[in-house]
């Protein structure tokens, strides 16, 4: 048993408040992490603003990384010391997905019950109160128990903050792009969204040799950081109206039209605008969450006539042992510019008013250091 220091929040729409915990050793199956950096991910803002319910209290993020410390009874304790990143699905091996080699499907992973291996929560008040771990991994707190099939040892050079982002957004992003939908060299992509996801769809769309990449956002900024790292066209979005928007994408992809767009946002308005863009064969490919609940909506005859496309891809159907060291050799090699997507690091007491920013859509991604 160990103390450490969390972002709690008592219920999903609940203000976080930085608290004390008592958090237990690890049983078989888990390992004791420090962690060294979390990423603040819109999924967490989410749950933070009641958008998704989620039960508390719960020590919120499930983008990270950290240092194995110790391991449970049966593991092999050559971990210990090693960096790592955190996946938020830890699979559960033994489903049917999973022994499909689908992973980011899972039915089993203990990452639903927001606990241990076990189903029950590793930590605890003082007075005794059970806390969940969103995820099963909390990576906002400056340790947890988490379940060992989170746990992918990176490969030595690579950050503690980039380690993080391919944990959640950039196997997300960068996933979609070459495994969910396999771009091909020579395609024309675009993304709609330039967060911390749609960016890494950018930088996934560049891997995959994308001929023509199209960013489409309503900040400047945004659209300016895409173009650093590798968009060749930009599309300054305007809300107040989609056609002219519309317009703008087809008009940058150019003759021939997009073979695919991922909507990054999980906006029912753009997720419309990403299949309204498509020319015939084209692919629209769902990346961004949704509140609970909403829908979008299509016109259908010119969808089925055209041959048109629509596919969801969950975590960049990521296969955390083998693409998150991928990923992490690919950035150590300079084909993934990760770090570029960092544009603020703060400490743990900040998280309410990186939330703020996030909400605002000022960030790409914000970093807590430990």
């Amino acid at each position: 048993m160990r103390e450490i220091t969390g972002a709690v929040i008592e219920r999903s729409g609940s203000p976080v408040v930085i608290e004390t915990l008592r958090l237990a050793d690890p049983l078989p199956g888990e390992m004791l992490v420090r962690m060294t950096a979390a990423g603040v991910c819109h999924s967490d803002l989410h749950v933070r603003d009641g958008d998704w319910v989620r039960s508390g209290p719960v020590v919120m993020g499930h983008e990270g990384a950290g240092v194995v410390e110790a391991v449970g009874p049966g593991l092999d304790p050559s971990v210990v010391g090693q960096s790592v990143a955190l996946s938020w699905l830890a699979p559960c091996l033994r489903c049917r997905e999973c022994q499909r080699g689908r992973q980011w499907l899972c039915v089993g992973s203990p990452a639903y019950r927001h606990a241990g291996v076990d189903g029950t929560p590793r930590l605890s008040r003082a007075d005794g109160t059970p806390v969940l771990s969103y995820l099963s991994i909390g990576t906002m707190s400056t340790a947890q128990v988490v379940p060992a099939s989170a746990v992918v040892v990176m490969p030595d050079g690579v950050p503690a903050e980039v380690a993080a982002l391919i944990g959640c957004g950039v196997s997300t992003g960068v996933g979609a792009v070459v495994k969910t939908a396999q771009v091909r060299p020579g395609d024309t992509v675009a993304v709609i969204g330039l967060g911390g996801v749609g960016l890494s769809c950018v930088m996934g769309a560049v891997l995959a040799g994308a001929r023509r990449i199209v960013a489409v956002d309503i900040s400047r900024t945004k659209l300016d950081l895409a173009g650093s790292i590798g968009a060749t066209h930009a599309v300054l979005a305007d809300p107040a109206s989609p056609e002219a928007t519309i317009e703008g994408i087809r008009a940058a992809a150019g003759d021939g039209g997009l073979d695919f767009v991922f909507e990054a946002i999980g906006n029912p308005a753009t997720v419309a605008q990403a299949i309204a863009v498509l020319p015939p064969g084209g692919t629209a490919v769902l990346v961004g969450l949704t509140r609970f609940g909403q829908q979008a909506s299509f016109e259908v005859f010119p969808f089925v006539d055209g041959g048109r496309r629509i596919i969801g891809s969950n975590y960049g159907s990521a296969v955390a042992a083998v693409d998150f060291p991928a990923y992490a050799e690919a950035y150590l090699a300079g084909h993934l510019p990760i770090d570029r997507l960092i544009d603020r690091r703060l400490a743990l007491p900040e998280l309410e008013d990186a939330f703020d920013r996030l909400r605002a859509g000022t960030v790409a991604r914000q970093v807590i250091i430990f």
